[in-house]
């Protein structure tokens, strides 16, 4: 796979519409040709203390920032004809199905690949487990700022170009 847009989003709570940020790294003739990195204020618009200790973001860091529609309008014609690669992909889609859902958005038929799933298909029992910054690290990217969704989708674009 040459083309494809590798998207990774963090939540504020439990909710899954609760997108707070996103990253997506966009990857054309085998190369990275765009990153994307953006805040986004949540729906529901809150922040449980669990997703601030995993990702460090707060309401104070969102509470001015576009609502999701916004950040997608954007984003949305740069990866219109691309598969979307997320780690743990059913996270990321069931994120991107309910945030549209919550805003009344036409859902558009993305393909999702996984690269936890192609990482158990190649990798099988050589690696102690499948979490990003194993697979990353296996793939011969340093993944530092984990669970920030820039470095994320990016640690998932490298895995994609070495696996899938």
């Amino acid at each position: 796979m040459t083309d494809f847009a590798a998207i990774d989003f963090e939540t504020a709570n439990y909710y899954p519409s609760s997108v707070c940020s996103i990253g997506a790294v966009i990857v054309r003739n085998g190369e990275i040709c765009e990153e994307i990195y953006r805040l986004i204020r949540p729906e529901p618009e809150w922040y449980s203390r669990l997703n601030t200790r995993i990702h460090g973001l707060t309401a104070a860091d969102t509470a001015n920032e576009k609502v999701f529609p916004y950040v997608w309008e954007e984003i949305a014609p740069k990866i219109e004809d691309l598969p979307l690669v997320a780690h743990n992909s059913p996270f990321d889609e069931t994120c991107l199905r309910a945030v549209h859902r919550v805003y009344q958005m036409d859902y558009p038929d993305y393909t999702f690949y996984c690269t936890c799933r192609a990482s158990r298909r190649v990798f099988g029992k050589t690696l102690p487990n499948h979490q990003l910054q194993t697979v990353a690290a296996h793939c011969g990217f340093e993944l530092t700022n984990h669970h920030h969704a820039l470095a994320d989708a990016e640690a998932c674009a490298r895995i994609a170009l070495k696996i899938l």
